[in-house]
């Protein structure tokens, strides 16, 4: 019988997940309760045909039981300039919809924030994955530019429980890097 390898610690995981950047979004909903907000670094894309996006919600998460009944969602990608706007989701026991906080209402009665990209989405599945939730999204609209469509976004990324941005500075030439690697072949 082949005995199966222990799990690594909960400290371990954490660090190896500290050394991986991801972007970061805010997700908004309304399953008739009233709105809720939460932020996520979990956002990824699944599928070009049909678009669709996953991202996991925590039961730890006070919006996530909103979520869970919700049949649509709105996905904010947010922009280095939005920095406010991810704190504000992040934060527990605030006002994610107050009066000082810019936001609305889309036709279909979803809450969101205006200033921000974002992906109109109906949930098709949720998967439980150990006291979380993987929402799988197909996105059926979209706001991702706006006025000024030639300016593109500078992202936010979180990174070592730090906020961060992406720059050219931070971008590494393409001719330096090879795109791909085949190891054991000298080409």
């Amino acid at each position: 019988m082949t005995e199966t390898p222990s799990a690594i610690s909960a400290d371990d995981f954490r660090f190896a997940f500290r050394s991986h950047p991801a972007g970061v979004a805010i997700v908004t909903a309304d399953a008739g309760d009233g709105p809720v907000a939460m932020t996520v670094s979990s956002v990824a894309s699944v599928s070009i045909d049909p678009p669709t996006l996953v991202f996991s919600a925590s039961a730890l998460s006070s919006s996530t039981p909103t979520i869970l009944k919700a049949e649509t969602v709105v996905v904010h990608m947010l922009a280095a300039d939005q920095i406010a706007l991810a704190k504000l989701g992040a934060q527990r026991g605030v006002d994610r919809f107050g009066p000082d906080v810019e936001w609305g209402r889309l036709p279909t009665g979803e809450p969101y924030y205006p200033g921000a990209h974002w992906l109109r989405g109906r949930v098709v599945q949720r998967v439980d994955a150990n006291g979380s939730t993987l929402i799988l999204v197909e996105a059926i609209e979209s706001k991702l530019h706006g006025d000024d469509v030639d300016k593109e976004p500078v992202p936010l990324v979180y990174h070592n429980r730090r906020w961060h941005t992406l720059s050219d500075r931070s971008s590494l030439p393409t001719s330096s890097v090879p795109f791909c690697v085949v190891y054991g072949r000298d080409e």
